[in-house]
């Protein structure tokens, strides 16, 4: 439980404090099993002296904090809570940079005060305020915990009232210090379709950054994603592990910096690149949350505790369901008409989903949209393509029995367009510089009220006119080149505002959209895995990991991914790119909010009849891939095979996933048991194969029935093999 109010006895208190030469402002920050414990020493410089596990008895931590002697030049700095540069006697990385009104460019930030707060979504917020010694500067910095999944945010707020406005070189969320020796970073780096790939780093002394400079897809290369363990390498059930990232769509940097004693401090927020933000006098600036949690039991539990938290707290309909659907973009990509597109809802509705998803190319008339060079920006129906319109559309597949959904990228502008054509001052552009494109297109100026009014619109056309529009694909597919604001300049603010004013235009329009549609499902989709911060699914209801489709990059993707995400928020199409097999296709995809992209009318019949029988399978346990319990069992990168399973909350049922990763004839994926975990140990079991193909027969014995202690501690073998290449059990107990 949080503590802000303490445990010592004035008596106690004072013999400590003496003992220690330290003042008695200690804030603890606690969930169950974390705690990070902040303390004011006589100076008033706030410091970390614990961040690690809770401890039963608060007066303990004082304690805990003589014991690291931290004596070389400028150590002394290391600690702060939130780390100032400008002073002569601190050498660590800074959490805040800035330059006063006098042209002074030195911090030092005394604590005021603090007090907490329960919020009306359960959690905790300690608020702590700051206020340099001599300037009139203020800083608040915010923990927000949560007691049951070890989950805390940290963010700031930043304000002053000097006479003119203050520089701000660099604005950080949140500064943390461990006390440690060995640290182990995991973090992601990639590209298009091949996305969130795992990099191993023992971090040695010196700095280690992870940061994206995108401005808007910022995920492109690398995530803010991230794992650090502590001592060794963490593994599934074992070892102390902080998971997390920071829940922003923007430039961001998160430093990992390790100093002369070993010890870690780390500062993440906004990154600094081309983003001097100068600050007004009574005026608030606000940084986003770094989001984490600390596992001592390994990976798994890190996991869960962040997948509990954004089903619970933060993701848009998080607690509720998802719509299962068939795309059309594989299936006809721009060439199509209104005709063609109403012949496949009977392909959606033979096949059992719930909706049709219309992509890419369905807009622009003067530039219409036959390819993706034209057309972008001009959201009215193609009347050649839908001379009926959208309406029309949703109609059809009213009367096919089936929801219709539509995709939209109302953030970007082809320069072959109407918008474009009408308002070159809405793009973001550098007048002096050639136009750089990626994928023929370039982004509007959300920092321009006006743009933010036209990237609504967009969304509130669509819904006006089609109320019973089901679903919204919003892609973003383009970075800021060559970024330069007309209506930054024109309001003479300065251009290196540009990267902070863009994130938080969309997220006024987010807000918006949401407030007024607060139920409409919408898809995070940028070119693949370019977004998927916490601070955005806060609007969505899922996302789209990559464009790569092949079910065996996706194990390994979407085994990457679920460190950080719960499968309601996975999107996973089953497509064409790929020779394996639509059974192996299938049970890759239903590890999270399932979708095909094929060409469902043209499917062999026993293929439709397996994936119609897969889909009411799906059906029947999606709740549980859902809302249930993830545990990894077996990876890809040590094994010949990928498992995983999911388990109901009451551990009633589960559903296990496992896939062959390794087609070579030496691999062995199924020598031995895998054992499960998140049973029920008393329970007895019984284990059914489900997603047979055709005729195939099952080797499991569903007349057997085992116990959940023997499940957990001998395993269950699925028998995958060169034969059996995926394998998909239903788990029940009796």
């Amino acid at each position: 439980m949080i503590q802000t109010t303490f445990k010592l006895s004035s008596l106690l208190l004072a013999a400590l404090t003496a003992a220690t030469t330290v003042t008695a402002q200690t804030i603890f920050i606690e969930t169950k099993n974390v705690a990070i414990v902040l303390q004011a020493d006589q100076a008033k410089h706030l410091k970390i002296i614990h961040a690690g596990k809770s401890l039963a008895d608060n007066s303990e931590y004082i304690i805990s904090g003589e014991g690291n002697k931290l004596h070389a030049e400028g150590a002394s700095s290391n600690t702060l809570a939130y780390t100032v540069a400008g002073i002569n006697n601190n050498f660590m990385e800074p959490a805040i940079a800035v330059v006063h009104t006098d042209g002074n460019n030195s911090l030092d930030l005394v604590y005021q005060s603090h007090k907490t707060a329960a919020t009306p979504d359960g959690a905790t917020v300690t608020t702590v305020s700051l206020k340099d010694a001599v300037y009139p500067f203020y800083v608040n910095l915010f923990y927000k915990a949560w007691t049951n999944e070890d989950v805390i945010e940290q963010w700031a707020t930043i304000r002053h009232t000097e006479k003119g406005n203050v520089q701000l070189n660099k604005y950080a969320s949140a500064n943390l210090y461990f006390f440690g020796k060995d640290y182990y970073l995991t973090s992601y780096n990639g590209s298009w379709a091949k996305e969130m790939q795992p990099e191993l780093t023992h971090l040695k002394q010196g700095m280690h950054t992870i940061q994206s400079r995108l401005g808007t897809r910022e995920n492109l290369h690398t995530t803010q994603n991230f794992m650090l363990a502590f001592d060794r390498p963490a593994t599934e059930t074992d070892g102390a592990v902080m998971l997390g990232q920071l829940a922003w769509n923007g430039n961001y940097a998160i430093q990992f910096e390790t100093d002369v004693y070993k010890n870690m401090h780390l500062v993440a927020g906004i990154n600094s690149y081309q983003s001097e933000y100068y600050l007004k006098p009574n005026t608030t600036f606000e940084t986003p949350k770094l989001i984490y949690t600390i596992s001592f039991e390994g990976t798994g539990k890190g996991s869960r505790n962040l997948q509990n938290w954004l089903r619970n707290y933060t993701l848009a309909d998080g607690k509720g369901s998802r719509l299962t659907l068939l795309n059309n973009w594989e299936a006809t990509y721009f060439n199509f008409d209104q005709n063609k597109l109403v012949g496949l809802f009977k392909g959606a509705k033979d096949l059992g989903v719930d909706m049709f998803l219309l992509d890419d190319g369905w807009f622009a008339n003067k530039y219409p949209r036959n390819d993706d060079k034209a057309g972008l920006g001009d959201w009215e129906a193609n009347k050649t393509k839908l001379p009926d319109g959208v309406p029309y559309l949703v109609k059809e597949a009213g009367k096919a029995g089936i929801k219709f959904g539509i995709w939209i990228e109302p953030e970007m502008v082809n320069p072959k367009s109407e918008l474009y054509e009408k308002h070159i001052d809405w793009v973001l552009r550098e007048p002096q510089r050639p136009e750089l494109y990626f994928r023929n297109q370039l982004v509007l100026d959300l920092t321009n009220p006006q743009v933010q009014e036209h990237v609504f619109k967009v969304v509130d056309n669509l819904m006006t006119q089609n109320p019973e529009l089901a679903f919204l694909k919003w892609d973003c597919n383009a970075p800021i080149f060559n970024g330069h604001s007309m209506y930054l300049e024109k309001n003479r603010t300065p251009q290196s505002h540009l990267y902070v004013e863009y994130t938080k235009g969309l997220e006024k329009v987010l807000k918006r959209i949401r407030t007024k549609y607060p139920k409409l499902p919408m898809m995070l989709c940028s070119g693949g895995g370019g977004r998927s911060d916490y601070g955005l699914l806060q609007y969505f209801t899922e996302f789209w990991l990559s464009d790569n489709t092949d079910p065996l990059e996706r194990v390994f993707m979407q085994w990457n991914y679920s460190y950080y995400y719960p499968a309601i928020t996975m999107c996973n199409h089953v497509t064409d790119w790929s020779n394996k097999s639509l059974k192996y296709r299938t049970d890759v995809a239903s590890m999270g909010k399932l979708g095909f992209d094929i060409r469902a009318n043209e499917l062999k019949a026993e293929d439709m009849q397996f994936a119609r029988q897969a889909i009411k399978n799906y059906d029947g346990y999606k709740n549980i891939v859902w809302h249930g319990d993830m545990y990894r069992l077996a990876s890809p990168y040590e094994n010949d095979l990928a498992s995983l399973v999911f388990v109901s909350p009451d551990k009633s049922n589960a559903v296990m996933f496992n896939y062959l990763t390794n087609w070579r004839y030496v691999g062995d994926p199924g020598l031995r048991p895998i054992k499960l975990q998140g049973l029920d140990a008393g329970k007895k079991y019984r284990i059914t194969e489900i997603n047979l193909y055709g005729n195939q027969k099952s080797t499991i014995d569903n007349n057997k029935t085992y116990s959940g202690d023997y499940l957990m501690k001998i395993g269950f073998n699925p028998n995958v093999n060169l034969s059996r290449t995926s394998v998909v059990l239903q788990i029940e107990s009796l």
